[in-house]
């Protein structure tokens, strides 16, 4: 039922298009022309406006031919650096970057799912409830698009967020928390060469304080890591202040307030042991999510993998997407593989037939809700 030539066509024109997130105008004005050629009423929220972007989030309902439950079809708009000037190559069935940035698969593959499952529907006269398509901004970095979404908008009962990876029928059903944490480790000035006695080395209070942390994998649900470290203005002076931050992340809330707790146990040690002081602040950035085999959801999914002729595969990813914060709004939702690979660097890639299957599963999904 896919047009394969369409989709790719689709999915070569958007990858072209510049939308770092913030900067993501001409590709909400590129969907809004899309939707609106299907015969679609768009909305643009004020996320933009919220987060200091150009862009709101894209809103569009589909009034459904049968009564059954709204659903949601999300995938983002924003791609990660470098991607400006992105050129797609297709190498038979691989659709690549040149290599001098991404690729931007991550989330035009999402996006174009979505279109071409909408022009699908319509062509084929398929039956089908609500629809809601939302695509968001500024996703990357900090899902700053579905935090600040309208969701007086939204009355779908499940999501489908279009932006994983993975074999075509992987569906992420459990996700972490994230708390990130920035921490002042403030010591004192001395000159390095005539009284180091005098000075408090901040730098070595937190590297004491690291150097006893929890890092990396704590357990198969748990992990942690210092990711930057700025501090000192000179060798000849004793450094006074250090910045760091941080983070940790678990499936289990309880697992991930302990980790957090033990981080800001260490830098308080380690301050207290050579006379320093510290600042430390942790915010949860999104929540977990935990959707069950016995979930509502999982009955269309299984029934869309059958008709589509694919495996359900069931994941539990340590990453953080769209899904938590709609999850978190009350919306029963999971991440769906659209086939992307090697997303967030100048290798990235796609499978054109990975690419077909996915807009199938998504015209599947559509057609299995009852």
């Amino acid at each position: 039922m896919v047009n394969r030539d369409r989709l790719v066509k689709e999915f070569l024109e958007l990858t072209s298009i510049d939308s770092l997130s913030k900067k993501e105008r001409k590709m909400a004005d590129a969907l809004k022309t899309r939707l609106e050629a299907m015969g679609y009423d768009v909305f643009e929220d004020d996320a933009g406006r919220k987060i200091g972007g150009d862009a709101g989030n894209i809103i569009c309902t589909v009034k459904g031919t049968k009564q059954v439950p709204a659903i949601m079809f999300a995938a983002h708009m924003d791609t990660v650096e470098p991607g400006i000037g992105k050129k797609a190559l297709i190498d038979g069935d691989i659709i690549r970057t040149d290599g001098s940035t991404v690729l931007g698969g991550d989330d035009v593959s999402g996006i174009v799912c979505i279109l071409e499952a909408l022009r699908v529907i319509r062509e084929k006269g398929v039956e089908h409830g609500d629809i809601q398509v939302v695509f968001t901004v500024a996703e990357e970095g900090g899902l700053y698009g579905a935090k600040n979404l309208d969701y007086s908008k939204i009355y779908a009962k499940y999501g489908f967020v279009m932006d994983s990876n993975g074999p075509i029928g992987t569906v992420a059903v459990k996700a972490p928390s994230q708390d990130k944490m920035i921490i002042t480790v403030e010591g004192r000035a001395a000159h390095a060469g005539l009284s180091p006695e005098k000075g408090i080395d901040a730098i070595r209070i937190a590297s004491s304080a690291i150097a006893g942390m929890k890092l990396g994998r704590i357990d198969h649900e748990t992990t942690a890591n210092v990711g930057v470290i700025n501090g000192g203005r000179e060798t000849n002076i004793v450094c006074d202040r250090v910045e760091i931050m941080a983070e940790a992340r678990s499936r289990d809330d309880r697992k991930l307030e302990a980790q957090t707790r033990h981080m800001k146990e260490r830098f308080e040690q380690a301050a207290a042991e050579f006379g320093g002081r510290i600042g430390f602040q942790a915010e949860r950035l999104y929540p977990s999510f935990n959707i069950t085999e016995d979930a509502p959801i999982m009955d269309i999914l299984r029934k869309a993998a059958e008709t589509a002729g694919i495996g359900l595969i069931t994941e539990e990813t340590g990453g953080g997407s769209d899904t938590n914060i709609f999850n978190g709004m009350g919306i029963e939702s999971v991440d769906v593989s659209t086939g992307m690979d090697k997303v967030h660097s100048t290798g990235e890639c796609i499978s054109i037939n990975d690419l077909v299957k996915a807009a199938e599963f998504t015209v599947s999904i559509i057609r299995s809700v009852s």
